[in-house]
């Protein structure tokens, strides 16, 4: 995946996750093919790949949002225009998986998500005793939450590469643009309801 085009079809791709999960240390990884050293993310990262879907160049945007828990109230800033939904989790965290699977379900009740595809990493898998793709499966529940909407479970491990390429392949295959699905968004109805949202 090389760096953007430009005039390409663009898809708009959040990643999420508790903090500590490696989202941006997967991200790094996808872009630069590099193990970067990560501090935990206040406010967000972006970056932007190429990649191809049904033969044709596609420009994705990758938003990497914080997981602090102070951050998790901003994330449906987040969700306005967005083709498909990556849920970081540490398999190796099993103290925290309850907490991760929470904020995925408060996550995929917004409005704005409604429908599009769900691409869970389960992340860490080089960790001696992290979760099977099966376990993860169970214990979000996913296939109750995820009815009416395309998902995946992928292992993966942020450090060491495995898994990574295969996921954002699975991420591209099932991605949806704005104009797939009709639901282009009312922006100026957008616009005030981030400024309310803002107020804290």
């Amino acid at each position: 995946m090389g760096q953007r085009g430009s005039k390409l079809p663009e898809a708009r791709i959040v990643l999420l996750g508790l903090d500590n999960a490696g989202k941006s240390t997967l991200l790094y990884k996808l872009k630069h093919n590099a193990c970067v050293r990560t501090v935990p993310t206040i406010g967000f990262n972006v970056e932007m790949v190429e990649a191809k879907k049904n033969r044709k160049n596609i420009a994705l945007t990758l938003w990497d949002v914080g997981g602090q828990e102070q951050m998790r109230q901003h994330w449906k800033s987040f969700h306005q225009d967005t083709s498909a939904i990556v849920f970081v989790v540490d398999s190796s965290d099993r103290v925290r998986l309850d907490e991760a699977r929470r904020e995925m379900e408060t996550t995929l009740r917004s409005e704005q998500l409604r429908g599009r595809p769900l691409i869970v990493l389960a992340n860490k898998q080089d960790v001696d005793d992290a979760l099977t793709v099966t376990e993860i499966k169970e214990r979000f529940n996913l296939r109750k939450i995820c009815v009416g909407r395309d998902w995946f479970v992928q292992p993966c491990s942020a450090s060491t590469g495995f898994g990574i390429e295969e996921a954002f392949r699975r991420v591209v295959h099932m991605i949806k643009f704005p104009s797939d699905t009709g639901m282009k968004d009312n922006i100026k109805e957008t616009v005030h309801n981030l400024r309310k949202s803002s107020r804290y």
